[in-house]
């Protein structure tokens, strides 16, 4: 079984919402939000790869040092797609830059409680219930 090693962040805005990404049309699970970011590179580290992603997928600027780690996924996707997801997820609440769809099909700032309204990826699950008791 492969481990595919991903990352992702929880960037919060001053009202305490959280940016989701809607994954696009082509895309494994297109049309489900998700919590920005992506693969980890060889030779990087999680939060080196964090800022990455977030530059290629949202246009914006992230210093590795703004990351505040927060909890970590493990979820199977062996029937699906043939790999276990392992996934380090990040707080951030200090960027440069406006948050723009550069990758994604679109953004939404949401409320933890009021995620369930979207469809999630399933992945995703026990981060969001996570989320509603930390904000």
């Amino acid at each position: 079984m492969k481990t595919l090693l991903v990352v992702a962040a929880a960037l919060i805005n001053s009202h305490n919402e959280v940016l989701l990404a809607q994954r696009p049309v082509g895309k494994r699970l297109a049309g489900k939000w998700e919590f920005p970011g992506g693969k980890v590179e060889e030779g990087e580290t999680p939060e080196i790869a964090l800022s990455r992603e977030l530059n290629e997928e949202l246009g914006i600027v992230v210093e590795s040092s703004q990351f505040e780690p927060f909890w970590f996924l493990s979820h199977d996707y062996v029937a699906e797609f043939g790999f276990h997801l392992l996934m380090p997820v990040y707080l951030c609440r200090h960027w440069q830059g406006q948050p723009q769809a550069l990758e994604h099909a679109g953004l939404a700032w949401t409320r933890p409680a009021d995620m369930q309204r979207l469809p999630m990826i399933e992945a995703d699950a026990d981060l969001v219930e996570r989320l509603k008791t930390f904000l």
